[in-house]
């Protein structure tokens, strides 16, 4: 007889479930900077350049480009997903669509302003709400995030700056990302 333990069966088929369902799961990027401007959508859809040259089916789910021309020129030639039109108090709201990108299924979704609050009505309140369903249809998604969005720093990026954003990510989506990239600049060029 050995003296060691006999593996947990159901220990072990919750471990192999938990993998097989991360294993289907898409992944997530995030590219992460330290305030608004550094250039975060614009590495991301330089990236997605990189990855339609390279042959692989993106799609830009949405993009703000800020009225930056250099961030709008990089769009160019990418496929866009139509906005979805939403009244919102006598305003039309253009929002992210969905249901158009989880039928569309790109091999990789672009998905700006992870922080984002939905139009009400959305069937999530916040986009990383939506970008955890469509991670969970096994869709790659890219995103971008500034770092006074995330939950546990918010206050304090809040003290330090003099300005608090109220659109916030639990800090477990970050902790969850497959790869972060880190968007910076120096001061002077911001």
């Amino acid at each position: 007889m050995s003296d060691i333990p006999r593996p947990d069966p159901d220990a072990l088929l919750a471990q192999l479930r938990s993998d097989e369902a991360r294993a289907l799961r898409g992944k997530l990027r995030i590219y992460f900077g330290a305030s608004a401007g550094v250039g975060k959508t614009w590495a991301m859809l330089s990236a997605a350049q990189r990855e339609r040259a390279a042959g692989r089916d993106v799609l830009v789910g949405v993009a703000e480009t800020h009225g930056r021309s250099e961030t709008a020129a990089l769009l160019a030639g990418l496929e866009l997903l139509p906005l979805r039109e939403v009244d919102h108090r006598g305003r039309r709201l253009a929002e992210f669509d969905l249901d158009a990108a989880l039928a569309r299924r790109p091999a990789v979704l672009l998905v700006d302003e992870l922080a984002h609050t939905n139009a009400p009505g959305s069937r999530h309140a916040k986009r990383w709400q939506d970008v955890q369903e469509l991670l969970a249809a096994g869709i790659e998604v890219w995103s971008a995030l500034n770092v006074q969005h995330l939950e546990s720093l918010n206050g304090t990026v809040g003290a330090i700056t003099g300005v608090r954003v109220h659109e916030t990510v639990p800090d477990t989506v970050l902790d969850e990302a497959d790869e972060v990239v880190l968007v910076d600049v120096t001061p002077d060029e911001l």
